[in-house]
């Protein structure tokens, strides 16, 4: 195997030159840092990476735990996060909690054990903040994503409060007055802030809310389908319906659909996340786009910032603006 040596021999430089090459910590003149590069093809010289982090006291590996990384969104956010550790040379180590806060603490042992140099975390609703907060304590920086609250650290998510109260609006300007709620699990930190955005809509409009439209649970599209089904076969049974996440719009379109109902013509209907490709869809729906991947960017920026050492302040909380687009399920024009 090539070394460095080897390198600086065919390249006709110092050790310490080929290094400043690699590793981007010095300038080094344009035709030298030919020779060496061309000499790095040739010897097909190889940096030992974890040698190199081993003596920097540093894995060069981040951890990110997140509750489901099929569901849109958080691929969307792992992606963001993805492309800002490969270009500060580190590698993602992923964990799925499932939802489960046993899992999640789990998650946390393990990776704490292979000695990440930070930690990214989308909080499960009944999170063991404690044993995140103790990662904290013995030094590991942390950020969380999406799910804020709870812990002392820096943390990226969207604004949920506001948009949600919009898109009730809308509809109430569209004239109806009996609006249900797919929240799902308000246990949930983004999906509490969503609920409370209905509910302050409501409160602006002068309709008074209806605990009986309004359908928690788990969350999972099954969970939603079930409880919709009870809704949508009311006497007065909602005119429209917002959902809070990609699942719970989900389990609505399907109740919808197993009771032969339509939208915009039976109900209309808007949600906060929804699907890829929404512009496929037709009817098209409305929908509460947020920055997925911008978070997960900006979550590993932060991240990145505080394991360098260039962040001290104390810890920071970023809100992104998502991006409403009104499409017909909500009774617009296509």
């Amino acid at each position: 195997m090539a070394t460095i040596s080897d390198v600086a021999r065919m390249a006709g430089v110092s050790t310490s030159t080929v290094s400043h090459v690699i590793n981007g910590t010095r300038p080094v003149r344009d035709e030298t840092r030919t020779r060496v590069e061309e000499a790095v093809r040739a010897t097909g010289y190889r940096r030992d990476s974890l040698a190199r982090a081993l003596r920097r006291s540093r894995t060069d590996s981040i951890g990110l735990i997140l509750t489901d990384v099929a569901e849109p969104a958080f691929a969307a956010m792992a992606r963001g996060v993805e492309r800002e550790a490969m270009g500060a040379g580190c590698t993602v180590l992923l964990a799925n909690s499932g939802e489960d806060a046993e899992l999640e603490a789990r998650a946390l042992e393990v990776l704490a054990e292979r000695r990440v140099d930070g930690l990214l975390i989308a909080p499960v609703a009944r999170s063991h903040r404690e044993a995140i907060a103790a990662v904290i304590d013995q030094g590991t920086p942390v950020v969380l994503m999406d799910r804020l609250g709870g812990v002392r650290a820096d943390q990226v998510g969207v604004e949920n409060t506001a948009p949600m109260r919009e898109l009730v609006l809308h509809l109430v300007a569209h004239g109806h007055r009996r609006i249900a709620l797919a929240a799902g699990d308000t246990g949930v930190s983004t999906i509490a802030e969503r609920r409370r955005g209905y509910l302050e809509a409501l409160d602006e409009a002068g309709i008074t809310a209806d605990d009986a439209l309004i359908v928690t649970g788990s969350g999972r599209a099954d969970d939603t389908r079930e409880r919709m089904l009870g809704v949508l076969r009311q006497p007065q049974a909602p005119s429209a319906v917002v959902a809070s996440s990609t699942e719970t719009a989900v389990g609505v379109l399907e109740a919808a659909k197993g009771l032969g109902l339509a939208t915009p013509e039976d109900f209309a209907f808007a949600t906060f996340d929804g699907f890829p490709h929404t512009d496929l869809f037709r009817p098209g729906i409305t929908t509460v786009t947020q920055p997925a991947h911008e978070i997960g960017a900006t979550a590993m920026q932060l991240l990145l910032s505080r394991i360098a050492g260039t962040l001290t302040s104390r810890p920071r909380t970023i809100r992104l603006e998502p991006e409403i687009t009104y499409r017909e399920s909500c009774g617009c024009p296509a």
